[in-house]
């Protein structure tokens, strides 16, 4: 269902040098084979706000891009989610929320075990690490102490996949770290899938990654939302349909 808007022109990034990434190649023949026009865009054009985005426009990009074009359209951005609340025992994992500032402290007088980072916030402006002691802090330089972290117990992964929903329905499993000859308990997937969709927290399309730990069990990674969601082997058709349904849901949410 696309909720009756009608896309007749679509917007990809590309910078106009060397191959297109992965996903704008999905999503160009994806488009393509949806009879839908494509147009090309660099991230300069939706800073200087020069594509004529509207109601019937579909638009996709990296994180900065897609951001750029909820403004211009008044969609409100939506606040990462990568460990919904209602997940917590899909887990399997201690998961929590500090600031890099308390982490750095606790670090320095070794009252903490080691734990990976990451940014809580939408602004990634570190990329998620394990820190061993403070010393790991302070090799991502002049970011502010005060920032939002999420914290988690270190475990580990035999083998990681990303699950594609659509719809409340997965469409596709891509293993994309790890051991492929792991498989992943899809009773737990299903049953987390449910549990989103059931929390009313869960965008229409969105990605959740999966692994499988050292014990066996299947566990939640973190969840991504389906507006700029990178892309492994899913199929070009299967991933045009996940990002058109969420850019629809978000185009209806654009304020008046």
């Amino acid at each position: 269902m696309m909720d009756h808007i009608m896309i007749t022109t679509a917007f990809l990034q590309y910078s106009g040098k060397g191959p297109m990434r992965h996903e704008e190649s999905l999503l160009a023949e994806g488009l393509r084979r949806r009879g839908i026009p494509v147009q090309h865009y660099t991230i300069k054009r939706i800073h200087r706000r020069q594509l004529a985005l509207g109601s019937d426009t579909f638009i996709a990009g990296d994180m900065d891009a897609m951001h750029g074009a909820m403004r211009q359209l008044h969609i409100p951005v939506p606040e990462p989610d990568d460990y919904p609340a209602c997940l917590g025992e899909f887990l399997r994992r201690r998961v929590w929320t500090s600031t890099l500032g308390e982490i750095e402290r606790l670090l320095e007088i070794g009252s903490a075990p080691a734990m990976f980072v990451k940014p809580a916030d939408r602004r990634k402006n570190f990329t998620g690490t394990v820190c061993y002691s403070e010393r790991d802090i302070a090799a991502l330089g002049n970011v502010s102490r005060r920032q939002r972290v999420r914290c988690s117990e270190v475990v580990s992964w035999t083998a990681e996949f990303r699950v594609y929903v659509l719809d409340h329905q997965v469409v596709a499993i891509d293993h994309y770290e790890g051991d492929p000859a792991i498989s992943l308990d899809r009773s737990t997937v299903e049953a987390a899938v449910a549990a989103y969709h059931r929390s009313g927290t869960a965008p229409s399309a969105y990605g959740i990654d999966f692994g499988v730990l050292a014990s066996g069990e299947t566990a939640l990674v973190e969840a991504n939302d389906g507006y700029a969601l990178g892309a492994y082997d899913i199929g070009a058709d299967e991933y045009t349909a996940l990002l058109m349904r969420r850019w629809t849901e978000l185009l209806n949410s654009a304020m008046p």
